[in-house]
């Protein structure tokens, strides 16, 4: 059974950052994406990863589509080590901003 993802958002006017706790996978990545729809007017957007224990393709998925929307405005912070060897394996080290 996958464990549950708590999302804090945290937004001033033109920035937001996500707080996540847990896990970000197949099964909990549709309560983010429906956090992200709310984004209008928002130019920086931050995820703090301090407390993700894991991530999947679905979670990586979702970072890719905030870079691409986003490119240098949005960025990883806090980020485990486990989270960043994901990262590091799967490229996505090259083109993420990590803080």
């Amino acid at each position: 059974m996958s464990e549950q993802l708590e999302i804090i958002k945290k937004q001033s006017d033109v920035e937001v950052e996500f707080v996540l706790n847990g896990r970000l996978d197949t099964l909990t990545c549709p309560k983010l994406e429906e956090e992200l729809k709310t984004l209008d007017g928002i130019i920086k957007v931050v995820f703090d990863l301090k407390d993700l224990k894991y991530i999947s393709s679905a979670g990586l998925r979702i970072i890719l589509s905030l870079v691409r929307r986003y490119n240098d405005s949005f960025s990883l912070r806090n980020v485990s080590k486990d989270i960043l060897e994901i990262l590091e394996i799967t490229g996505f080290i090259d083109f993420v901003t990590v803080e």
